[in-house]
């Protein structure tokens, strides 16, 4: 297994300058996303523990899309399942947080394997619409209320009678769900490594540049690619745990819709797809953004500002699709695509292997083609 030495160093400063934030008390204005500008206040430390939660949810869909070549609409439903099967268990069954993590990690298996199995059935557009039919059904059903147990548009609080004190309380105990948060992000880090790095990776890596090619070798796609979809469910459903335990309430419209889907397809484009460090940078990035967007579109002084930077700023999810639709023309590969090409120009040799793949690039393998189709 190749270890690139560079790559861990860099993530293990970046892990241990995070960790050691909440107990930085600089006052930084105008570019925290929270009320207050000091870096460690409970709002700015809240928003920071989410960006960490969608920066391993953009992780663990970067292996079923940037390294599986398969454009699944259906994350959200593992995220939201991740989110109420918790909520549920803690609120309305009254069980412990043991019981709990293992009914939610049970029915996350489960599943991601129904769901995987049933939709990897078909290939291409037809994929893509089978996972999305699987989230709005999933959706509505959270919004229908069933038996009283998810409460419908109202949502469902979180009950943190059965929780330890350390992870009851987002604002008494907002270091700890800070840590956590962290802690959540580097083990799907590690998971989602290992995972690309054995050789089942590189297999998916095989399968996604020309799948024909990969069943002449006698290879089995359809396992390989069960595997990724199953290992992207199983983060985002982690994910929607410790969402849940962040914001303390679970809501159809915050946790299920397709606009959140898009935005982790976004996220995922935006960091650079097949790129582990581009996808956790594009999720922490684009939640950051939006937040502090909405932050500054509450400001006093924004009703000042002239109409034509007022109106695109008020609207935080206008000017991110903005900002993605200028990657995908102008930087090929998102942030982690543009730095390796700056790497490569100032070393004055050529891009080799292990570059980011353009989104583009992905998207138009979706489609197959008559030299797809008559491949051997």
């Amino acid at each position: 297994m190749r270890v690139p030495r560079l790559g861990l160093t860099v993530g293990a400063a970046l892990v241990v300058v995070a960790a050691l934030l909440p107990y930085l008390g600089l006052h930084i204005p105008a570019v925290l996303p929270g009320t207050l500008d000091t870096l460690d206040s409970a709002g700015n430390l809240s928003i920071l523990a989410v960006c960490f939660v969608f920066g391993a949810v953009a992780l663990g869909y970067d292996v079923l899309f940037g390294y599986t070549g398969l454009l699944s609409l259906g994350v959200v439903l593992h995220f939201a399942a991740g989110v109420y099967v918790f909520d549920i268990a803690l609120t309305d069954w009254h069980w412990s947080l043991g019981a709990a993590l293992a009914v939610t990690a049970a029915v996350g298996l489960a599943l991601a394997l129904v769901v995987g199995a049933v939709s990897l059935r078909v290939t291409g557009i037809a994929f893509t619409m089978v996972t999305l039919a699987f989230a709005q059904a999933f959706y509505f059903l959270i919004q229908d209320n069933p038996h009283g147990l998810t409460g419908g548009q109202d949502g469902l609080a979180l009950s943190t009678t059965r929780l330890p004190s350390i992870l009851s309380g987002a604002v008494s105990n907002t270091r700890s769900l800070y840590w956590l948060a962290l802690a959540f992000l580097v083990v799907a880090g590690a998971l989602v490594w290992v995972f690309i790095e054995s050789s089942v990776g590189h297999v998916l890596v095989a399968v996604r540049d020309n799948e024909a090619r990969a069943e002449v070798l006698g290879l089995r796609p359809f396992g390989f690619k069960l595997a990724a979809y199953t290992l992207s469910s199983l983060v985002a459903t982690g994910a929607g745990v410790v969402y849940l335990l962040l914001i303390g309430t679970a809501v159809p419209d915050a946790v299920a819709t397709t606009t959140l889907t898009l935005a982790i397809v976004v996220m995922v484009m935006l960091g650079g797809a097949a790129s582990r460090g581009g996808a956790v940078t594009g999720g922490i990035l684009y939640w950051y953004l939006e937040s502090l967007l909405v932050k500054v579109s509450g400001q006093p002084s924004f009703a000042t500002l002239p109409a034509v930077v007022r109106v695109p700023l008020s609207q935080p999810q206008f000017l991110l699709g903005a900002i993605f639709i200028l990657f995908v023309f102008f930087v090929p590969g998102g942030l982690a695509g543009l730095v390796a090409r700056l790497r490569a120009r100032r070393a004055g040799g050529r891009l080799g292997p292990g570059v980011p793949v353009g989104a583009a690039s992905i998207v138009a393998r979706l489609v197959p083609t008559r030299s797809d189709k008559e491949a051997p």
